[in-house]
């Protein structure tokens, strides 16, 4: 990989960290849900995106001919999962609004302001058709808000030649509620190389959006991990999901899959990454193929690998979505996972719901 090194005409908005945190994730429970249910007319499968607010699990249903999201009650009891239910489901169909006639809404993750009850959706559009990716939010009934503008480099026509269903993949609400960050799955081409090519830079983007202005504001790098062995006519790696946990500290689900495994192909890590004084501000650079910058840090925390024998038949499946889950017995914080199905369309997959458990000392000055 190339050297990258700090950039000293680009101003940086983040803030230091000052101690290293002693911070571990122990899996705690598995629920699966039964496939091809159907509640009010939609089949339950495609769960790509969740987020907890006001004490209900929101979960994003990827399925572009019949955009929607479902609102779920979850009931935990001593560390797990005992059950799931239904409680609504919203659908973006309404035939007189433009913006859904005008653009591909391929949803791909959700956050819910709790005060306003807007629900804000991603999708990241059909570069293959010319469709752009897209943040925009919806009333609590599903009625068209606002759409949030994105940097140029994100469009389908871009001369960054972003990569079709490798767009805006992921979301999470800022820690401190002023915004919300939003992340790519793949990388553009005009900043590096398929995470399959060895001893290449893999960087994609992840961008902070400001509540007030409703733009995009800053933004960091972050390198994906290799692919150390190919397996079969599909191998990729990208960022499925993202969780600011703390201010300027994330939970970055990374998802490797290679379709010559089939059910067994994918390969989850959850990353804890730190943005500080020394992390470049890339808003503003076109290509990063062409420029000097300082990645963010990423430390593994979990490799699903290491608990499969605990998991049904085996199978860590793919997972997309993450969010915080209820304060445990022991009084730490847990976080919750789940999986997109693919409503059975590549082979039998599940919906799969996991449980872990935030552990963490006290900061080493």
């Amino acid at each position: 990989m190339k050297k990258i090194i700090f950039l000293l005409f680009v101003a940086l908005e983040f803030v230091s960290c000052n101690s290293k945190q002693n911070l571990k994730l122990k899996f705690l429970d598995e629920f699966i849900l039964e496939d091809s249910l159907s509640y009010k007319k939609s089949l339950i499968g495609g769960l790509s995106g969740v987020d907890y607010a006001n004490g209900f699990y929101y979960f994003v249903v990827d399925d572009v001919k019949n955009p929607r999201y479902v609102i779920s009650e979850i009931e935990f009891n001593k560390d797990t999962i005992t059950s799931l239910g239904f409680l609504d489901v919203i659908f973006l169909n309404d035939s007189t609004e433009t913006f859904y006639k005008e653009n591909a809404l391929d949803l791909e993750s959700i956050f819910v302001d709790e005060k306003t009850l807007e629900v804000n959706l991603v999708s990241e559009g059909s570069i293959r058709r010319g469709k752009n990716p897209l943040v925009f939010s919806v009333d609590s009934t599903g009625m068209f808000k606002e759409n949030y503008k994105i940097p140029d480099y994100f469009k389908a026509n871009s001369l960054a030649k972003p990569k079709h269903n490798a767009t805006f993949e992921s979301s999470s609400k800022s820690f401190d509620n002023k915004g919300f960050w939003v992340g790519m799955e793949g990388v553009l081409q005009a900043d590096g190389e398929e995470p399959v090519v060895k001893d290449e830079s893999s960087p994609i983007r992840i961008t902070y959006f400001d509540n007030k202005t409703n733009t995009a504001t800053k933004q960091f790098g972050y390198e994906l991990d290799k692919i150390s062995s190919l397996k079969g006519n599909v191998n990729l790696n990208g960022v499925t999901a993202i969780l600011e946990f703390k201010k300027n500290e994330f939970f970055i689900v990374e998802r490797a899959y290679k379709s010559g495994l089939g059910t067994y192909g994918n390969t989850i890590k959850i990353y804890h990454t730190v943005i500080d004084e020394s992390t470049t501000n890339i808003l503003d650079i076109n290509s990063l193929k062409k420029a000097n910058y300082n990645i963010a840090e990423k430390q593994l925390l979990f490799n699903f690998d290491t608990i499969k024998d605990e998991l049904t038949k085996g199978i860590i499946d793919n997972i997309e979505g993450i969010t915080f889950g209820p304060i445990l017995a022991n009084g730490n914080k847990s976080l919750l996972l789940v999986s997109d199905d693919n409503f059975q369309k590549y082979g039998k997959q599940l919906n799969q719901f996991l449980l872990l458990e935030i552990e963490e000392s006290k900061p080493i000055k």
